[in-house]
This record gives structure tokens, sequence and C-alpha cells, in this order.
């Protein structure tokens, strides 16, 4: 009879070691390894299966060149938004973690996709966590017309592959992955063991046989995936959900993607009939209010494939600490710093003495250095209580020398802004466009000092 065997895992990253101690190797933190009891499955006879790779068949040595390239089939998911973020579409055997917040909707989203999936091809939806009356009640509510979706009750890994090899489906969705189990793995549901060896399971049947996975994973209070850091690199896509301030819409990022470019970005608003997709996202994330204000100024980013337009609003006041403070919501605290320590030395601006509290409207995260000059536009009219002129939008990277560096696809987002009547633009000198969209007067400046004298 097989004997149990300790392991000893991180519960930050995933990382196992023979023996305890204090602090975590791969991730560097302190207390975070448990010692947990694994029961060791027993030897396979077969020579065969001790063999197999992870796709579950025989492998083989080739040469590089000699590799036969095929092209990627993908199909639709229905929903061409959550198409965008995939890479384009779905690829047979391509397991996906779509990880969110409670109340982001992952749920209803993949609901929406399978009913839509189900007209063409056998799919599988498995609940474990939720009744099937629950999910039931819901696709009734949102008015998902769903009759060929088959439903399956299940947290057994096993059971849930025995029943998938009867249905033969093209596409799977596991909810979640958090409370599924395997039996010969001494650990609760959710454990880290658990999470890593359901997740490589099922992964394995997956490829094995061509079909699409997904994974529902829950996040922990930082909005990261729960479970061990191994379950990223196992799956090959991994998908967030979450709201913006106002609750009324959802962002879709992709954080990993071996089909398709990563930080894609998918818009979607929440409304009783589920995820409907936002065509013109950028008209979301600007002022609707009518009268400008000091302080605020348009700059255009880019995710993934697309120019997206963002309003960035800056307050400065006078402080009353002995160190004023910087707050910043969808911009790096360290990178506004940078910013204010240019500002002062090639500016001739000060700030010392000034509170400054910076935000993107909308909840957008900005991942990028385009919006370096719109932000110290938008500090220099909070502080000289200026309004910036109307339907004026800014870009370009700052440097440390004071320079005003260009950034990517800069005439598509010129572009992109004339389209929504914007009639003048402050940008880098080498992102003039070849053609100036009508109606629309362009500022290039090569130094921060031009871009300041510009308004």
């Amino acid at each position: 009879m097989a004997k149990n065997k300790t392991e000893y895992v991180c519960t930050e990253c995933g990382a196992n070691y023979s023996k305890w101690q204090g602090q975590c190797q791969q991730c560097h933190s302190w207390d975070c390894i448990k010692e947990f009891r694994v029961a060791k499955t027993p030897a396979v006879s077969s020579h065969h299966q001790q063999h197999l790779g992870f796709s579950g068949t025989s492998s083989s040595v080739q040469y590089l060149h000699e590799v036969e390239l095929t092209e990627t089939l993908r199909f639709s998911t229905g929903i061409s938004e959550f198409d965008r973020v995939l890479g384009g579409g779905l690829v047979a055997g391509g397991t996906i973690l779509l990880g969110g917040s409670p109340g982001a909707g992952k749920s209803t989203i993949l609901l929406q996709s399978l009913s839509y999936l189900s007209q063409n091809m056998a799919t599988l939806y498995v609940s474990g966590e939720e009744s099937l009356q629950q999910i039931a009640a819901r696709a009734k509510r949102l008015g998902v017309q769903a009759k060929n979706l088959k439903m399956l009750a299940e947290t057994s890994v096993s059971n849930i592959c025995h029943i998938a090899l009867q249905e033969h489906p093209k596409v799977i969705v596991i909810d979640s992955i958090q409370v599924m189990y395997l039996e010969h793995v001494d650990n609760t549901p959710g454990g880290v063991t658990q999470v890593r060896e359901c997740a490589a399971y099922l992964t394995r049947f997956a490829k094995q046989h061509h079909i699409v996975l997904f994974f529902i994973g829950h996040v922990t209070k930082d909005q990261s995936i729960a479970g061990p850091m191994t379950l990223n690199h196992i799956i090959d896509t991994q998908v967030m959900l979450s709201s913006t301030d106002d609750a009324r819409y959802r962002i879709m990022r992709t954080n990993k993607n071996r089909f398709g470019p990563v930080n894609e970005l998918g818009i979607f608003a929440m409304t009783e009939t589920g995820l409907k997709e936002v065509k013109n996202p950028s008209a979301i994330f600007l002022s609707h209010t009518e009268e400008a204000t000091p302080g605020s100024i348009i700059s255009v980013l880019w995710e993934g494939t697309r120019p997206l337009l963002v309003e960035i609003q800056a307050l400065v006041v006078d402080s009353q600490l002995g160190n004023p403070r910087r707050v910043t919501l969808g911009i790096d605290h360290n990178r506004l710093a940078m910013l204010l320590a240019i500002l002062s030395r090639h500016g001739g601006i000060f700030t010392h003495d000034q509170d400054i509290f910076l935000n993107v409207v909308g909840g957008v995260k900005v991942s990028e250095t385009s919006a370096d000059m719109a932000v110290l536009l938008a500090i220099l009219s909070s502080l000289n209580n200026k309004i910036v002129p109307h339907h004026t939008f800014a870009f370009g990277e700052v440097g440390l020398s004071g320079e005003i560096r260009p950034v990517a696809n800069g005439q598509d987002r010129i572009h992109e802004a004339a389209k929504h009547g914007f009639k003048q633009a402050i940008v880098p000198k080498a992102n003039i466009p070849k053609h100036t969209p009508k109606g629309l007067k362009i500022i290039a400046v090569s130094r921060l000092q031009e871009a300041l004298d510009s308004l």
C-alpha cells in the first residue's frame, strides 16, 4: 500500500521544499511555507504511460527546421470583445483562466458565450459552487437561450473527465478551480496542492482531446489569482475581469496569452440582460461635464491593438504638512515622483510645498509612458488655476533630460482623437502624421519647456 509523503509548499508562489524553512527562496516571502501531507500515487506499470508528454502523447526529438508549422484555427466565442481579448478567438486545446472579484460577471459572460457555442458544437458547463437550479434561474433572468447547453454539478476531477469522455464536448467550463479535488491528493479543496494538481490534470486532459478549457478562478485581497503561482504557468491564457469605479462597466484584460498579444483590453457594460459589448470605449472614459475645469486634460493611451482616450485629472493645493502628499489613482506613484523632479529641473516649476492628487477617470490603469506629458500639463493647469483649451489632447513620453520622446502608434492615436472631435493636439515632433486630419491643429514639441509654453 502506498505511503503518504510530506511536502512543504509556499502558499504565495507554490514552490516545494523537502523541509520547513522560514523564508521562501523563490518569492522571498516570510512565514509562508506550510506542511501538506500528500498521498503517494501507486507506480504505473505500463512503460508507455510513464513516458507520455504534457499533451498526453509520446514525444520524440526533432530538429527545429523540421517542425511542421500549421495555421492555428480559431473559432469565435460569440462576443467580439471577448474574442479581441483572447487574441482572435478560441484555440482547440487551449486552457484559459478567467479571474475576477465576486460579482464581476465571470459566470455570466461564460454562460452567454457557451449559449452561443452550444448551437454548433457540444459544450459542458461544470458547476462546483452553484446548483443547477441557480444557474438555470440566472439564464432565464438574462434571457439566455441555451437549449443545447449541457450542465454538470460535480467537484471530482476524475468524474468530470470520465463524463467528458462520454459526452465529447469541444468546450468545458470549470466553475471554479478552487473547489475541485483529486481523490489521491491528501489536501482540502482550494489548497495549494489540490489547485495545482487539479489544474495540471485537467489541462493535460484538454490538450490530449483538443478541448477548450475555461477555469474560473477566485482572487485574493490584492486582486491576484488565488492559489499557487504555478497555476499561471500551467494555463495558456490568463484573463482578469474587473469593474470600474461606478460599477456600470467591466474591463477585461489579458495578462498572459500564448496564442495572441498581451494587455489586450475589452470593455463591457453590465445590464439586466448580462454583459454587453461597448463598441466605443473611449466615450465612457471622457468627461461628461459640460463646464471645463482646471487640472483636466485628455490623453490617448494604447491598449493592446487600439487607442483609448482617457481623462487625466490633477488637483494641486497648498500643503499643511511637513511632507506634502502625493496620491495617485491609476498611475504609478514612483512615476509621478520622477515627473515632478523633471518639472522642477527643466520646467522651473516647484511643487515641494504642494499636495498633489492625480486620478485617471473611469478606473483605467496607465501602464505605459505616453501619458507623461498629459500628467505634467494637468498639474500645471491646476497649479495656475487655468483651464486647458477645449478639445485639446496631449501625449508623449518625458525623458529625464527634459526631452519629449515619441511613442508607438502616434498617428493612430491622433486619428482616433480627431474622430471624437478634438481640434488641437500637443504631441512629440516625431509623431507628426504625414496627413493631418482635417480641422485638427497639431503643436509639435521636442522639449518640456515648449510643451509648457504651448498652454
